[in-house]
């Protein structure tokens, strides 16, 4: 993608949040204190702008974010811009990603009902719950134990039966689950990590941001083809590092 490409997409996914942001406006304007925000109406208006810019394209996933309360998956007080294209703080120094982000990723997995996804880096739960209404069963790993037990939690509570969380370090993925149909990363180590593309199934596709904290990174789409790793470069994105074994390296 040239950088030229970027400042466009830069241009549509700043639309993104404008338009939420009116719809979020308008529909507070004249009653703020006595009605709640219409998140609903908030959610929608925030995938359809997406899908005007040029972001969000699969049927499958468009329903799929339209039907994920994604102020549900952050801190109370951010829950007014939750239908913003922005990442938003979710405790910890993490953040959850922006729905422009999580739209990508989700999409460029290629997810279909029948399949087992990994997810490193669960976070507040947000992005496996986009993915749970895709496929059969999501296995995903936090590192940060608060996140971890918070985002087991809520997913429970809002009835996602198709999640497992685990409490550990995402570096060496899930082996006793392997291998995977996709594999989804939403922090960034500075390379791949081995195990990942050991537990990624033959005609399996990985979803990844790698490179330095302080230096530029870029979203990568991997797919496994006759044992051989094929890089696709998407996106320069920005992540939260990988931690743990990946810092090690």
């Amino acid at each position: 993608m040239t950088w030229r490409r970027v400042g466009i997409l830069a241009v549509a996914v700043l639309a993104v949040g404008v338009l939420v942001f009116i719809v979020f406006s308008s529909s507070n304007a004249t009653e703020q204190h006595a009605q709640p925000p219409n998140y609903r109406q908030m959610r929608l208006a925030m995938v359809q702008a997406l899908v005007q810019a040029d972001i969000l394209h699969s049927d499958s996933v468009i329903k799929a974010m339209k039907a994920t309360r994604r102020h549900l998956f952050v801190p109370v007080e951010m829950r007014p811009y939750a239908y913003l294209d922005t990442p938003l703080p979710i405790g910890e120094g993490q953040t959850i990603s922006a729905p422009s982000i999580v739209a990508k990723m989700t999409e460029l997995l290629e997810p279909d009902k029948d399949d087992v996804v990994l997810e490193v880096g669960t976070g507040s739960g947000y992005q496996a719950a986009v993915f749970a209404r895709l496929v059969k069963h999501v296995y995903t790993i936090e590192i940060l134990e608060a996140l971890a037990t918070s985002a087991a939690e809520q997913l429970s509570r809002l009835h996602y039966e198709k999640i497992t969380v685990k409490c550990g370090d995402g570096y060496k993925g899930w082996p006793e689950h392997a291998p995977f149909d996709g594999i989804i990363v939403t922090c960034a180590p500075e390379e791949i990590p081995q195990p990942l593309i050991e537990q990624l199934k033959e005609g399996g596709r990985m979803v990844i941001p790698v490179g330095p904290e302080s230096g530029i990174q870029y979203l990568y789409l991997l797919e496994k083809k006759e044992g051989a790793i094929k890089r696709t470069t998407i996106w320069p994105v920005r992540f939260v590092p990988m931690t743990g074994q990946a810092q090690q390296q």
